[in-house]
Parts: structure tokens; sequence; C-alpha cells
């Protein structure tokens, strides 16, 4: 079982600052776990007020609130505070820039999560009234990593008391081997992509039979097409509440250069998004 004993949740005083707070303490509720919270940029009376205010507002916390601030650049100062509170999940909404009126949530998202030593929760749609959890996405390829994220986003189905999740195999169109040109190749594609799918939905039911899931409605998916991309749609297109895909590998110089499966789901959030480290 994953650890979620400690939340970090960024505060921009932004105008969704409301509903990321209010979010940020039902989660923590739900965990049973701690929640701190780090601005970024300059302390003032005025801004210590606001924060106390809507957190009296809020659902009350099952464990202590800490605040810390601390002035400097936005991802240098989440990262090196994710390390130093040892964080389990990291909460980001809207972030902004201190003295800007500009909000980094793309830029500040896609520095982070490459470099986030803890899992990262990205809010699109953070509300101050519970919207109900009611269908979660999870990336079932073909990594090392993914047996830990699926296992995870079980976990945290039973947390919010969600019962439906669906697993996406993403698969290359390369593996097909087949190059479609007439009727003959087609009825070929079709069997290649029907042997892989079978393939795929073995491999996850290998990793089904370790996890207890008798109150979650589980379905799996094969989607051929490019990796990231293709999840992120297909979340989208299902109206799924949450995504939970694997961290990142290490990303190296290319990889800056060209689209990498997360940098799809980073460039246009179909969903809220959790990245499982």
């Amino acid at each position: 079982m994953k650890k979620f004993d400690k939340l970090l949740i960024g505060i921009a005083f932004s105008p969704n600052l409301k509903s990321n707070i209010f979010e940020a303490v039902r989660l923590a509720n739900m965990f049973d776990a701690e929640l701190v919270g780090v601005h970024v940029g300059t302390k003032s009376d005025q801004k210590k007020t606001a924060l106390n205010t809507l957190l009296s507002e809020a659902d009350a916390l099952k464990k202590p609130f800490k605040t810390i601030w601390k002035e400097g650049n936005p991802v240098n100062v989440i990262l090196e505070t994710t390390i130093s509170e040892k964080i389990d999940i990291l909460i980001l909404g809207a972030i902004q820039k201190e003295n800007l009126f500009k909000y980094y949530v793309g830029s500040i998202a896609r520095k982070i999560t490459r470099k986030a030593a803890c899992s990262v929760l990205l809010l699109i749609k953070p509300s101050i009234s519970r919207v109900a959890c009611k269908h979660i996405v999870v990336n079932g390829l073909q990594e090392e990593k993914t047996e830990e994220t699926i296992k995870t986003a079980f976990q945290i189905s039973n947390f919010l008391q969600c019962n439906k999740i669906t697993i996406v195999e993403e698969v290359s169109q390369a593996e097909l081997h087949v190059k479609v040109s007439d009727d003959k190749t087609l009825r070929k594609a079709n069997i290649a992509k029907e042997r892989l799918s079978t393939r795929e939905d073995q491999r996850i039911k290998h990793i089904l039979e370790t996890i207890n899931n008798k109150n979650i409605t589980v379905k799996t998916q094969s989607i051929f097409g490019k990796r990231g991309y293709s999840i992120g749609h297909y979340a989208k297109v299902k109206r799924a509440d949450l995504l939970i895909m694997n961290a990142p590998n290490k990303l190296g110089f290319f990889d800056r250069i060209f689209p990498h499966d997360i940098e799809y789901i980073l460039s246009e959030l179909p969903t809220d998004v959790l990245i499982v480290k």
C-alpha cells in the first residue's frame, strides 16, 4: 500500500484559491493525512488573514494545517518543499507568479512533474462543494511502474468512494507491422489488433489477480495510437473524473524537443490528473 501521510498544496492568491483549498482539505481528511500549504511570494498580514478565513470556512481538518511562506522561483521552492516536508502528494491548481497577472499552470506543471520526488495531483476543476468521483481512468502501459500505478488507482478509488475504473492499454500503431492498403491488409491489421488486445488484456488480468477489487467495476480498453495523446483523449471523451498516469522516466535532451507521452497530457489537461511517483 502506498503511503499518503502528507499532502502539499501550492497556494496562489488567485480566483481559484478557495476551491483549491476546499478540495485539498477534503482530500487530506479522506486520506487521514496532514495538509501543508506553500505560498511562493511575500508574506503579509492581509494574505495570512485571507488564508485563515478560507480555512475556517472549509471542513475542519483532522490534523493541523501548516503554512510555509517563501520567496523565490516557484518551481524551485515547491520542489524543495516537497523534499524538506517529505510530501507524498503535491496538489497543484492555478499557480500565479508573484506580481504578474499570469497563471503558470502548464509550464510549471511540466517542470515539476519532470523533477518532483513525490506524486503530483493537477486540479483543473476544483470545486467548493464536493463533486463525487465516479470514473477513474488509469494507464495500463507495459512498463515497470504500471503495476504500482494500477494498485494506487484502486487505493485512491477507495479513498474517493469511486466504484468504476477503466485501465487503458495504449498500443503503438508500429506494433501492428501491417500497412493498410486494401481489404486484405485491413483484415490482417484487424486480426493483429485483436491479438495485441488479447495480449494486453492477459497482462492486466495478471496484475488484477493481486488486487482486492470487490466493490469496483473494472474495464480494460486497448487503444491504438500515440501514447499519452490517446489516453488523454479517451479520458476526455468518457468524461472521466480523474486520470492516473505513471510518472515520466528521467527525461533526456531529445525528450525536451520531441513530445513525451506525459507532455500530451500536460499541454491540455483532459480532467484532473494524478501522476504517480
